[in-house]
């Protein structure tokens, strides 16, 4: 494994490993993500393996750009056009129809993909290059934090692959938003960076919330997932004694304090935790933030990493 800068002849080489079948790690805007070709069966099953992912958790696919969905979805819809444009590139994934060409194994078993355009420039330049759509997912083992460095790419993953392209810090920091296209009202399956009012403004109705028994069209469905090693508690405040995350001056070193603002918390979360883990806490303790729409996707994060093991 070698991180490399993504210079031009850095890019060319990982898309050719992409188009030969083979796995490297891309920076996104959201996560780094474990990176093969979509429709290389072979390929995708590879990432499974590696991640010890399930088989019916579907894989999101990137595309260049949105000239590119027909190659992965059979159908269109006006409203996914008009998402395309106000929202690509950018941290919106969109379940479509899928097209025949993509491998049921890459969409979990469905007949639905779920769709986006990366708006990190590596990734774009890397999808281009490859000349084929890549499937990412978060480039951790099943369950753990996403790495949004690519430095936290999970070491068991690292020895897999040949290369990780270092395109610094994640600025989300946290996986797309996804909302299924197929439902009529569109719901939203996991929040991020593009929140709920923004998306109703545009759909013109009230999204729904993914039922807790419905099919995974989308990844984030399971009740724990994107979790720290170290036993995840959400508190009312944090004790002196207590290692975690607040909003107010932290007492010691095993204390992060964390913004106030809801993008900004979003973007620091996974390495506050990842530093907290590092430095081997047996819990952290999280400040519960406020109760708020904008604050949605980082509460769902927190409810699934402070979610217990059945």
């Amino acid at each position: 494994m070698s991180i490399l800068t993504p210079t031009p002849d850095a890019i060319r080489e990982a898309a050719r490993v992409i188009r030969e079948g083979g796995l490297v790690v891309m920076p996104t805007e959201t996560v780094y993500g474990l990176a093969c070709h979509a429709l290389n069966e072979k390929a995708v099953q590879r990432v499974y393996e590696i991640k010890g992912r399930p088989s019916d958790n579907p894989l999101i696919v990137h595309i260049a750009d949105a000239s590119w969905l027909p190659k992965v979805a059979r159908e269109v819809s006006d409203l996914a056009k008009k998402l395309a444009e106000k929202y690509w590139p950018g941290p919106l994934t969109m379940v479509l129809p899928k097209q025949s060409s993509v491998p049921d194994l890459t969409t979990g078993g469905l007949d639905t993909v779920a769709v986006r355009v990366p708006s990190h420039p590596v990734a774009r330049r890397l999808i281009e290059e490859a000349g084929v759509p890549v499937a990412a997912p978060s480039a951790n083992l099943f369950m753990a934090l996403s790495p949004t460095s690519a430095q936290a790419v999970d070491p068991e993953i690292s020895l897999e692959v040949p290369i990780i392209l270092d395109g610094g810090p994640c600025e989300v920091g946290l996986e797309s938003t996804v909302i299924d296209l197929t439902d009529n009202p569109p719901r939203i399956l996991r929040p991020g960076g593009v929140t709920r009012a923004d998306l109703q403004a545009m759909v013109g109705m009230p999204l729904g919330h993914q039922p807790p028994s419905a099919i995974r069209k989308s990844p984030g469905q399971y009740e724990r997932h994107y979790a720290p090693r170290a036993v995840v508690t959400i508190v009312d405040a944090l004790e002196a004694n207590q290692a975690g995350l607040t909003f107010d001056q932290p007492s010691g070193p095993t204390q992060v304090r964390m913004p106030r603002d809801p993008k900004s918390y979003a973007t620091a979360l996974y390495g506050a935790m990842r530093r907290l883990d590092i430095m081997g806490v047996a819990e952290i303790c999280v400040v519960a933030p406020p109760d708020s729409e904008e604050w949605e996707a980082v509460w769902d994060r927190l409810k699934k990493a402070s979610a217990k093991l059945l």
